[in-house]
C-alpha cells in the first residue's frame, strides 16, 4: 500500500456498475475517472424493455442516474476508451487511457443528428442487435450520454477510402452539421490519470447461440436470441415495441422460449448456471402477451426453474397462474424449419416420461446465457488478475468484491453472472471497500456545483411551461400526446406547451433550461411517468436554470394512464389532461419553499453483531467513521458460528473469529453486547437509540442486519426423531463425528421444507447447493453410501452448477417430486421409510432412511417488526425488509439514513451476505460524507390561530414531528422529523395544519376544477 495515496478513482465499465459505483464516490469525496469502451454510457440495460420482478421501463429508471452521473462534477467520463497501461500499488496508481477519436467534437456537438440523416452508409446496428440499420455517424440510443454523435471510422467513406488517400471522399456529415462539431482529422489520444484505487465492470457478452447448430440460430429466421427479443419489445426498438417477428413483419401468435443456451452446458465449456436466464424468459413471456394486439400463447422449454431471487417465485406463479404462461419441463433435441413456407421453427424435444414431441411456433427465443467480454479477458490479463476457467475475475474468498491485486475491486459480471440489484450491491461494495483505503483522501480532489442565485418570482404573473413525454411508445402508443399538449395550452397560467420523445433525456433536460429562461417559465410541469424516480431529476434542471425546485409539479400519465389503460386508448388520454391539469393548478399554486439543513451526526449504529454486522462495521470504520456495533446475543457471530465451511470451502469458523477479533480490536468500533434496543428516534444525521439498559447512542445513519431465522419443520417427524434434521444441524452433526453417521448408509435428502408453499411463498435460495455440498461430504467420508436428494427444481445457480454435475458423477441420485406430491416419512417399527414418486418411472420409490436432512428454508427475522416501527421502515408480505427499489436501490429503505444488509433483506449465501454488508456500509458513508443533511422543508405548518391544541395531529404522526405545547396551546412541527406524509393536514379538523407543497387551498382548487 502506497503512502502517497491519491483521492482518485478509475472505473472501468460505465454500466449499472459503473455508474453506481461513480456516484457514490464522487458523493463521498472522491473524484471519479469513468473509462467506457463504446460511444456512451449505460451498458446493457438501455438495451432491455422491462426489468423483473416489477416490470419496472428499463430506461425508465436508468434515464435519471445518466443524467446525474453525466451532471456530476466529480465524475469526469472518457468514452471510446481503454485502459492500455497500468502501473504502482494500492494507493497510487498511473493509469494510461487509450481514447479513440470520436470525430466529433463533445463540445459543439447539439445531437441534432443531421449528420446522420445526411451519412448514405448504412450498416448492422449492434444496440438494435443487427434488427435495424443505423448510420456510419450514430448515436447508439436516443437518451445516451454523452448526448452527441459519433463516426464509426471502420464504416465511413472518407475514413475507410478518403483520409488515407488525402480525397474528400462524402463529407456529406460536415456540411449537414451547422455547428461544425464534425472534425474528420480526429486522432486517437492517450491520457494519464493518478488513481488511488480500481474498480472494474466492463461488463459481458451474450453466447453465440449460432455456435449450437442444432438450435437453428442463423440459419432460421424464426429463430432469435433473448436479447434480439428485448429490441423487439423495446419502445426504442427497431419496430417501436410492436411485437412482430424480425424478418416479415408477422405478429406471432405462438412463441417458445428455450433455456439453457450456452449456460449449463459442460460439452461447450460453460458449465455453470447464467442465473439471469430463467427470470427474463419468465419475464419476456408476460410482457409479449401485453404488447400484442391479438391472443398469444407462450412456452418456455426449460430444465430446472431457478427464480431464487427476491420475489422471483412469485413472479413465477404468477407467470403460471394469472397469465397462462405454459412450462413445459424437457430436453430439446434440435429446431428445424417448417416445411409449410409459413417461416415458423419446429421443437423436438422429449418430456420426461420419455416421450419424443414436436411443436411448431412463429418465433422461437433462444435464453442465451452470459460469458465475460473479449475486452474482460484483456483486462484481467492487462492487470494480472486471476481468473476462473471460464474467464471470470476470480475474487478473493469471502470479500464479496475483492480481486487478487490489492486495490483493485470487481462489480458485475466482471466476476460472474449477475442480475441488475447483485450488480448495483457490489457496485456499492466496490465503492464502499475503495473509500475505505482512501479515507484520508477524501474530499482532497473534488469540485462542489455552485448554481446560479435563485430568480425572485413571489408576485411575478403565473407563466407555466408544459412538458409531455412519449417515453417512446411506453406512453406515445396509448396516449395522444399531441392532443394533450393542445388541451394543455388551453389552460389557465400556461404559456409554453410541447411534446417531448423522451423528456428525461439529457437534450429533453437541456432543452427545458433554456426554455426556461427563454419563455421566462416561473412554473414547470412535466406529464411523464412515475414522480418518485424521475422527480429529483427535474428538480435539480429548475435548479440549473434558477428556479426554486418546487415550483414544479409531475403528472405521472405512464403508470396512472398509459399502463393500466393500454386496451381504452380515449379513455387514457383523457384521463391524462386531467391528471396534466390538476398538475398546472398545484403548480400554479406552488410557492418557493427553501431546503433546511442541519447538521449531520457522522457516528454509525450498526444493529445486529453476525457476518453482515461486523463486515459493514469493519467497512465504515475503516472508512473513518466511528461506529456502535448492537448485538442482542451474549457473542458476536449470528448463525455463522454453526457453520463448518462455506460454498467454496472456506473455513468459515476461522473467518467468524477473525471477524470478531477485528471488531472487538478496531479503535473506532465501539461494542454493546448482550443487549438489545429499547426505542429509537430521530432522522438522518441525528437519530438517538436507547438500549436495554438505558445506554444512548447519538448516531447519523443504521445499518440494520439482524439475520433470518432457520425455518423449524413441523413434518417429517422433525424433533420426534434424532435421525431426522435440518441441514445446519447435519452439518454440525458431521464436524463432531457423531455416532448415527457411523453405520448410517442411506441418506435422504427433502429440499424445499418450509420454502415455496402458502406459508412461505419465496426459494430460500441456498438450500439446494447446501444440500449438494453436504451429500458430497457424506460421498467423501462413505463412498459407499446411497445419498438421494429429492427436489422440485435444482437452484444451484452459478458456478454451483459445478457441484451438481460432480454429485451425479459421483452416484448421488436425485429425484424429483411435484408440488402436489410431496415425499411422505412413515415409521415402520424403528425403520424410516421415505415414499416419494420417481418422475421418470412414475412410480412410487420407497427409501429406508438412516439419516433424513430436511433443508429447511429461511425465515425474515423475529425482530423486524419491531425494527419497522422504531425507524418507520417498511417489511413485505413475509416480513423481510423492504427496499427503496428493488433494481436500483437494494440496499437503501425509503426512510432516509436507514440501510440493510443479509438475510433480513432476504434469503443468501456468506458471499452475497458479505457483499451486500459491505455495499450497506458504501451507501451509509455516501451520507456520513456529507457535513450538513438537507431536508426538502415539505413540511407540515401550523396556523396557529385556528389550532385548539386538541392532540388528534400529535397522536396520529407516524414520524412522531408533532407535538402540542401545552403552556401555549397551540401543536408545533418538528421540520427535521417531519415526512411531510399529510397525516396530520388529513385529520385536523379545524384545518389549522397544512402541508407545503399540498395545502388546502391547493387541493379545494384542484376538485373545483371539475
Amino acid at each position: 500500500m502506497s503512502q502517497n495515496k491519491v483521492g482518485a478513482v478509475l472505473i472501468v465499465g460505465a454500466g449499472i456498475a459503473g455508474i453506481q459505483a461513480a456516484l457514490d464516490l464522487a458523493e463521498s469525496g472522491y473524484l471519479v475517472h469513468l473509462v467506457e469502451e463504446s460511444s456512451a454510457i449505460g451498458g446493457t440495460m438501455p438495451m432491455l424493455d422491462k426489468t423483473f420482478p416489477t416490470n419496472d421501463c428499463s430506461m425508465c429508471i436508468l434515464s435519471p442516474k445518466l443524467v446525474e452521473c453525466g451532471r456530476h462534477l466529480n465524475v469526469r467520463i472518457y468514452t471510446n476508451s481503454q485502459v492500455v497501461k497500468s502501473e504502482g500499488e494500492a494507493g497510487n496508481f498511473k493509469v494510461t487511457i487509450k481514447q479513440k477519436a470520436r470525430f466529433i467534437d463533445l463540445d459543439k456537438c447539439t445531437g441534432c443528428g443531421a449528420c446522420a440523416e445526411a451519412c448514405p452508409v448504412k450498416v448492422d446496428d449492434e444496440f438494435n442487435q443487427g434488427l435495424g440499420k443505423r448510420k456510419s455517424a450514430f448515436k447508439q440510443y436516443s437518451q445516451a450520454f454523452p448526448n452527441a454523435f459519433a463516426i464509426d471510422e471502420k464504416t465511413c467513406l472518407y475514413q475507410t477510402r478518403g483520409r488515407a488517400k488525402g480525397k474528400d471522399i462524402c463529407m456529406k456529415c460536415v456540411k449537414a452539421c451547422q455547428a461544425g462539431a464534425i472534425n474528420h482529422q480526429m486522432e486517437d489520444k492517450e491520457i494519464e490519470v493518478e488513481v488511488g484505487s480500481m474498480i472494474l465492470n466492463p461488463g459481458f457478452k451474450v453466447f453465440d447461440a449460432s455456435k449450437l447448430d442444432y438450435y437453428g440460430y442463423g440459419k432460421i429466421k424464426s429463430v432469435i436470441t433473448s436479447l434480439e427479443f428485448e429490441r423487439l419489445l423495446s419502445a426504442s426498438g427497431p419496430f417501436d415495441g410492436h411485437l412482430v417477428r424480425p424478418f416479415d413483419q408477422k405478429e406471432p401468435q405462438r412463441i417458445a422460449w428455450i433455456q439453457c443456451v450456452g449456460s449449463r452446458n459442460a460439452k461447450i465449456d460453460k458449465n455453470y448456471c447464467s442465473g439471469v436466464c430463467c427470470m427474463y424468459a419468465i419475464k419476456e413471456a408476460v410482457i409479449a402477451k401485453e404488447h400484442s394486439h391479438i391472443p398469444v400463447d407462450t412456452t418456455i422449454f426449460y430444465m430446472d426453474m431457478r427464480t431464487h431471487g427476491k420475489d422471483f417465485e412469485k413472479y413465477y406463479e404468477n407467470a403460471k397462474n394469472q397469465h397462462c404462461v405454459n412450462f413445459i419441463r424437457s430436453r430439446v433435441y434440435e429446431v428445424t424449419e417448417a416445411v409449410d413456407g409459413s417461416g415458423d421453427a419446429v421443437i423436438r424435444y422429449s418430456t420426461e416420461d420419455g416421450q419424443i414431441l414436436s411443436e411448431q411456433y412463429d418465433l422461437v427465443v433462444l435464453s442465451v446465457g452470459i460469458e465475460p467480454g473479449d475486452s474482460s479477458k484483456e483486462l484481467a490479463k492487462l492487470l494480472d488478475l486471476k481468473v476462473n476457467k471460464y474467464g471470470f475475475a476470480e475474487l478473493e474468498t469471502l470479500s464479496g468484491v475483492n480481486t487478487s491485486k490489492e486495490g483493485v475491486f470487481a462489480a458485475g459480471a466482471f466476476s460472474g453472472p449477475r442480475d441488475i440489484p447483485e450488480t448495483v450491491i457490489q457496485a456499492s461494495a466496490a465503492a464502499g471497500a475503495a473509500s475505505a483505503i482512501l479515507a484520508d483522501e477524501r474530499g482532497t480532489l473534488v469540485s462542489e456545483k455552485q448554481y446560479p442565485p435563485e430568480l425572485q418570482v413571489t408576485g411575478d404573473v403565473i407563466r407555466t411551461g408544459v412538458f409531455i413525454c412519449h417515453c417512446g411508445v411506453n406512453i406515445g402508443s396509448i396516449v395522444d400526446v399531441p392532443a394533450v399538449v393542445e388541451y394543455a395550452k388551453t389552460l389557465p397560467t400556461v404559456v409554453y406547451a410541447t411534446e417531448k420523445i423522451y423528456a428525461c433525456s439529457q437534450d429533453a433536460q437541456a432543452s427545458i433550461k433554456a426554455l426556461i429562461s427563454e419563455q421566462k417559465l416561473n412554473r414547470v410541469v412535466v406529464s411523464s411517468c412515475s414522480p418518485r424516480t424521475h422527480e429529483p431529476l427535474f428538480q435539480e434542471t429548475l435548479k440549473e436554470a434558477g428556479l426554486n425546485a418546487h415550483l414544479f409539479d409531475m403528472a405521472n400519465i405512464r403508470d396512472q394512464c398509459s399502463w393500466v389503460h393500454m386496451n381504452e386508448p380515449e379513455q387514457a388520454t383523457e384521463k391524462a389532461k386531467d391528471l396534466t391539469k390538476l398538475a398546472i393548478i398545484r403548480a400554479s399554486m406552488q410557492q418557493p419553499v427553501q431546503p433546511i439543513f442541519m447538521a449531520m451526526n457522522h457516528t454509525a449504529l450498526v444493529i445486529g453483531g453476525g457476518v453482515a454486522g461486523m463486515t459493514s462495521a469493519l467497512s465504515l470504520a475503516d472508512q473513518g467513521y466511528e461506529v456502535h456495533l448492537v448485538e442482542k446475543d451474549t457473542s458476536l457471530g449470528g448463525v455463522a458460528r454453526r457453520f463448518s465451511t462455506g460454498f467454496r470451502g472456506e473455513d468459515v469458523k476461522a473467518f467468524v473469529a477473525d471477524l470478531v477479533e477485528s471488531v472487538s480490536k478496531h479503535p473506532k468500533i465501539k461494542l454493546h453486547v448482550g443487549v438489545g434496543i429499547k426505542e429509537v428516534g430521530g432522522f438522518l444525521g441525528s437519530f438517538t437509540t436507547t438500549l436495554e439498559n438505558d445506554e444512548r447512542i447519538e448516531h447519523g445513519v443504521a445499518i440494520l442486519t439482524i439475520g433470518g431465522q432457520e425455518y423449524k419443520p413441523k413434518e417429517y417427524l422433525y424433533g420426534e426423531d434424532e435421525r431426522v434434521m435440518t441441514q445446519i444441524e447435519m452439518d454440525e452433526a458431521l464436524v463432531k463425528h457423531d455416532p448415527k453417521f457411523e453405520n448410517a448408509q442411506n441418506y435422504v435428502f427433502i429440499q424445499c421444507v418450509g420454502s415455496r408453499n402458502e406459508e412461505n411463498p419465496y426459494c430460500s435460495r441456498t438450500c439446494c447447493t447446501k444440500s449438494v455440498k453436504l451429500a458430497l461430504k457424506v460421498k467423501t467420508k462413505n463412498p459407499g453410501a446411497n445419498v438421494f436428494i429429492l427436489y422440485r427444481d435444482m437452484r444451484t445457480y452459478g458456478y454451483f452448477e459445478e457441484d451438481y454435475e460432480l454429485a451425479r458423477r459421483s452416484g448421488i441420485i436425485f429425484v424429483r417430486y411435484s408440488e402436489n406430491d410431496k415425499p411422505v416419512l412413515t415409521k415402520e417399527g424403528n425403520t424410516l421409510v421415505v415414499t416419494v414418486r420417481d418422475h421418470v418411472l412414475d412410480r412410487p420409490l420407497e427409501i429406508e432412511a438412516d439419516i433424513l436432512c430436511l433443508a429447511a428454508g429461511i425465515k425474515a427475522p423475529a425482530d423486524g417488526r419491531k425494527l419497522s416501527k422504531w425507524f418507520k421502515i417498511p417489511l413485505n408480505a413475509e416480513g423481510f425488509f423492504l427496499e427503496a427499489h428493488m433494481k436500483l436501490r437494494p440496499v437503501d429503505f425509503s426512510t432516509d439514513g436507514v440501510f440493510m444488509a443479509g438475510l433480513a433483506h432476504s434469503p443468501k449465501n456468506m458471499e452475497e451476505v458479505i457483499a451486500q454488508a459491505k455495499a450497506a456500509a458504501g451507501r451509509a458513508g455516501v451520507a456520513l460524507s456529507k457535513e450538513m443533511v438537507e431536508s426538502a422543508g415539505l413540511n407540515a405548518f401550523v396556523d396557529k390561530r385556528k389550532c385548539t391544541a386538541c392532540g388528534t395531529c400529535e397522536a396520529i404522526c407516524p414520524a412522531k414531528a408533532v407535538t402540542v405545547d401545552l403552556a401555549n396551546h397551540v401543536a408545533s412541527v418538528n421540520d427535521a422529523l417531519c415526512k411531510g406524509c399529510g397525516a396530520c393536514a388529513s385529520s385536523c379538523r379545524c384545518g389549522a395544519i397544512s402541508l407545503r407543497g399540498c395545502t388546502n387551498e391547493q387541493i379545494v382548487q384542484m376538485l373545483n376544477s371539475f
